[in-house]
């Protein structure tokens, strides 16, 4: 159980996760450089799976997700809410099965590391946050 506070701290860390993340995924630039990285790593590793070759259609549609993740990264680094831990906690769910599909139908094996940080800040930000306690007045 999170206190108030520690949920908040938690809620900007998954921001500040989020956002070293996905950076890589916000030009078509950085995203060249990044898919090349995780292929070298791939390789390098000997993952199951492939990496696959991205056309500019895909290559788009990584920059919008890097984008809007980014910007939903920034607004809870900047104003970490109770609702928005949930609400990413949610999307984290969505991004897990997503990747699950991925997987079975022969995705890069380096996606097990990031679907199972999703499923933990999932888990993390699902958690119950203890209710502020009221102080009763003292009747004398």
């Amino acid at each position: 159980m999170w206190t108030t506070a520690q949920y908040r701290q938690l809620v900007r860390a998954s921001g500040l996760y989020d956002l070293i993340i996905t950076i890589g995924f916000v030009t078509p630039w950085s995203f060249a450089l990044l898919q090349q990285w995780l292929g070298s790593l791939h390789g390098m590793l000997g993952l199951s799976g492939q990496m696959p070759l991205f056309e500019p259609m895909h290559v788009m549609m990584a920059n919008l997700m890097g984008s809007i993740v980014c910007v939903w990264s920034w607004l809870r680094i900047r104003h970490p809410q109770r609702r928005f831990g949930r609400y990413d906690a949610a999307g984290r769910i969505l991004f897990a099965i997503w990747q699950l599909y991925a997987l079975a139908h022969g995705a890069s094996g380096l996606l097990w590391v990031i679907f199972s940080f999703e499923v933990l800040w999932a888990i993390a930000q699902w958690a119950p946050v203890r209710a502020r306690r009221t102080v009763e007045p003292r009747w004398a």
